[in-house]
């Protein structure tokens, strides 16, 4: 298992430099000529210089790490930022070297080809794997030993990721454990029949922890049988995929997740940002675009400009969130009741507001006083929060940081809830999943990609919200 997800990254990485290498020459006579390029083979040295860089770069944005990613969006930033330091490189050589061949043209090309070079790549990389997938070529056959939770949240992990190259046969079940999931092929006491019986090559153990001595019988069972046998250990449950393994004294101490944003130096580059854009936001839009707004406001309806709600912040406390009106007076907004569309409740210029997503503007001003950041989970009323937790367990984890205008879920079109209960309900966990994802993988880059998605999508008018 371990070896295939080296041997993924190595052909991914591998791919990719490739690439690299061929763009370049590309880009170079694009920009000038073959000759050109050939006569001044000095300049090979940038090329050699860029693969390193890339390297690097790719390590340390995970460029390589999208099993696990939300989306092809994610991966696609990714890229950019890998590309962006290629660029950077390619003109600090220009400046150093004062070379001529190397024009703007040649960055413009270059950065553009290497972008779409290597986004297609990703994308074959996973249609290739799902063919192979699909075509039963290539894979290993693998048995999940234990068909509880553990054995159910892995059996998804490889059936979403083709990458990993296996065909699962199935459950193999212990004792304590009843047979009643589809795919159970046998029990536990059967295994020296069912690694021949089904031409086994790797079995995982996701068993409690306490079962010991049936590990160990199993392992020796396994081995027996030239069997790869890997165990998950049953507390991973708790741990989310950001964990961490560190030492306090001479002991190990695993935590349960990371949290870039508990660390000071990354609050204040948060808090600077999160400043220096909303000031710059007040001076260049919201100075001539709030007077517009409350112009109309007033001649299409009666009532207040602003609409204030006391909304859950960080650490639990409470603060008033500030927003354009888009419902008519004496709309009860304090119950749950999710809108939709054609909603009474909201006015014609109020649709207007939520659908550009223009009603959150004035959140601008609780990011300069400091209760709401640009981006991050979004701010819940108490009376939607009292329905989200009994939902979602973990959701005060999303206290742990200030909540946003804009968020990772929103971006990935969790915006709102939906009238139906049931489907609600599903809408709901996602959002939250997604919040407590970017509280585990936050970053500046992170944020301004989801700041230039958000306007992307009310460029395009598709962003709602409640």
């Amino acid at each position: 298992m371990f070896f295939k997800q080296k041997s993924i990254y190595s052909l991914k990485l591998t791919l990719d430099l490739v690439l690299l290498n061929i763009v370049f020459i590309i880009s170079g006579i694009l920009a000038q000529s073959l000759n050109i390029l050939l006569h001044k083979n000095y300049l090979f040295i940038l090329l050699f210089i860029l693969n390193f860089i890339w390297y690097f770069s790719a390590n340390v944005l995970t460029l390589y790490e999208d099993l696990d990613s939300p989306g092809l969006s994610y991966q696609f930033f990714k890229i950019v930022k890998s590309v962006f330091i290629q660029a950077l490189a390619c003109i600090s050589f220009i400046f150093i070297t004062k070379e001529n061949l190397f024009t703007r043209n040649f960055i413009v090309y270059f950065s553009a080809l290497l972008t779409a070079a290597v986004f297609i790549r990703l994308i074959v990389f996973k249609k290739v794997f799902s063919y192979l997938k699909s075509s039963g070529k290539y894979l290993r056959n693998l048995i999940i030993i234990g068909a509880g939770e553990l054995g159910n949240k892995f059996l998804e992990m490889i059936k979403s990721n083709p990458e990993y190259g296996y065909n699962f046969v199935g459950f193999v079940t212990s004792h304590s454990e009843k047979e009643s999931d589809k795919y159970v092929i046998g029990n536990i006491r059967d295994l020296s029949t069912i690694i021949p019986a089904y031409a086994i090559e790797e079995a995982v153990i996701a068993l409690p922890n306490t079962d010991f001595a049936l590990t160990d019988e199993i392992i020796k069972t396994c081995n027996k049988n030239a069997v790869r046998a890997f165990i998950i250990p049953d507390y991973f449950k708790f741990l989310s995929k950001k964990f961490s393994i560190s030492r306090l004294g001479s002991l190990p101490i695993i935590t349960v997740r990371n949290e870039p944003l508990e660390e000071i130096q990354w609050q204040f580059v948060k808090r600077t940002f999160d400043f220096t854009i909303s000031l710059l936001a007040c001076i260049a839009v919201l100075s001539w675009l709030f007077p517009i707004i409350f112009i109309l406001q007033k001649m299409l309806s009666r009532g207040p400009i602003f609409y204030n709600q006391d909304r859950i912040g960080k650490e639990n406390k409470m603060f008033r969130c500030f927003k354009f009106r888009t419902m008519y007076m004496n709309s009860d907004a304090k119950k749950y009741t999710p809108t939709e569309n054609d909603d009474p409740r909201v006015t014609k210029f109020g649709r207007f507001l939520r659908k550009s997503n223009l009603d959150e503007l004035p959140q601008i001003i609780n990011v300069l006083i400091g209760n709401m950041s640009l981006v991050g989970p979004r701010p819940h009323s108490p009376a939607f929060n009292n329905i989200y937790k009994e939902i979602v367990d973990e959701i005060k984890l999303r206290q742990l940081v200030k909540p946003g205008i804009t968020g990772w879920a929103q971006v990935n079109g969790l915006r709102g809830d939906v009238q139906d209960e049931e489907a609600n309900k599903v809408r709901i966990s996602k959002r939250i999943e997604a919040d407590l994802w970017y509280i585990e993988n936050w970053s500046l880059g992170l944020d301004i990609q989801i700041i230039f998605l958000t306007v992307w999508q009310m460029l395009r008018g598709k962003t709602k919200g409640h």
